[in-house]
């Protein structure tokens, strides 16, 4: 690799040449930045390119992260052990972007995603409930393992958020106001908020800017039959305000593989964040009557 040849040649002219020498604890410390350097390119260099028109790079410094690079986080839960390779997701249309788990390289298991809705603008977007105020924006599935993350917008419902000043907003609150509006029957809010039943809520703040997050459970059948578990899906979800409107990411498994699943969809929700706009933005309240 260049950069190995370039820490080589570093530490050979200095070693050669008798007024450049240094002290032997000066070269062992580039040696191991120039090793660590390397380990980072060959990181970088072992994924796909992608390329996200104009993307700027700054944007992703956020995070760590730049457009052609593999993620490895640690993972919990029944694969505590493991290594899990990420991708970035990147939605210029709409600004935000988010992490999802492609591979655990040690047990070679790989997820299997179909990208089910790409990123469109909110007008043209596909309802969630009869009065469309909530939209999926994109979504991608992995049908084999019964996975799904979607990214919805819409604005907050006045019921549960009473006050303009997000700074005062609570994560339940904020929960309840997306939840009552996702629901594809045509019933109440109440009842929409009645089919979801919270777990955990929580908020923080990412720069100067107020994330909420929220663990809940839907039920999979509107039959009233007894409770398995394999009847409810498991979420967890994050949510933060722009332009008057919630940007909420979601991910779910049925309950009964969560333990195995959950930890992998939370470092994806952890990962959601709002990105500076660029000319490709389209703000939700921008030509509302347009469908296409």
């Amino acid at each position: 690799m260049a950069m190995a040849v370039l820490c080589s040649h570093f530490y050979i002219s200095h070693h050669q040449n008798p007024f450049l020498r240094i002290n032997q604890s000066r070269i062992l410390l580039n040696q191991k930045r120039c090793k660590l350097k390397e380990k980072i390119m060959v990181c970088s260099c072992s994924s796909k390119p992608t390329s996200f028109n104009g993307f700027l790079r700054r944007d992703f410094v956020l995070f760590g992260l730049s457009s052609s690079m593999s993620f490895v986080f640690p993972t919990s839960g029944s694969l505590a052990e493991e290594d899990l390779k990420m991708e970035p997701l990147v939605d210029e249309i709409n600004a935000y972007t988010y992490l999802y788990p492609v591979k655990v390289p040690s047990t070679k298991f790989l997820f299997k995603w179909v990208e089910s809705r790409k990123p469109e603008r909110y007008s043209s977007a596909a309802p969630l409930s009869p009065d469309a105020r909530l939209r999926i924006v994109s979504e991608r599935v992995d049908i084999i393992d019964n996975l799904i993350i979607s990214v919805t917008i819409g604005p907050p419902n006045v019921q549960f958020i009473k006050s303009k000043d997000k700074s005062t907003w609570v994560a339940k609150d904020v929960a309840d106001s997306v939840l009552s509006d996702k629901s594809a029957l045509r019933v109440t809010s109440s009842q929409r908020l009645a089919e979801s039943s919270v777990l955990d809520t929580h908020t923080s703040e990412i720069d100067g800017e107020p994330y909420w997050y929220y663990e809940y459970l839907v039920r999979k059948s509107p039959i009233n039959i007894a409770e398995e578990s394999n009847l409810f899906r498991h979420y967890v979800a994050s949510t933060a305000e722009r332009d008057g409107y919630f940007y909420t990411i979601n991910a779910s498994t049925l309950s009964k593989q969560w333990n195995k699943m959950g930890p992998f969809l939370e470092k994806t929700v952890a990962s959601f964040r709002l990105l500076p706009p660029t000319e490709n933005y389209v703000p939700p309240y921008k030509d509302p009557w347009r469908f296409w």
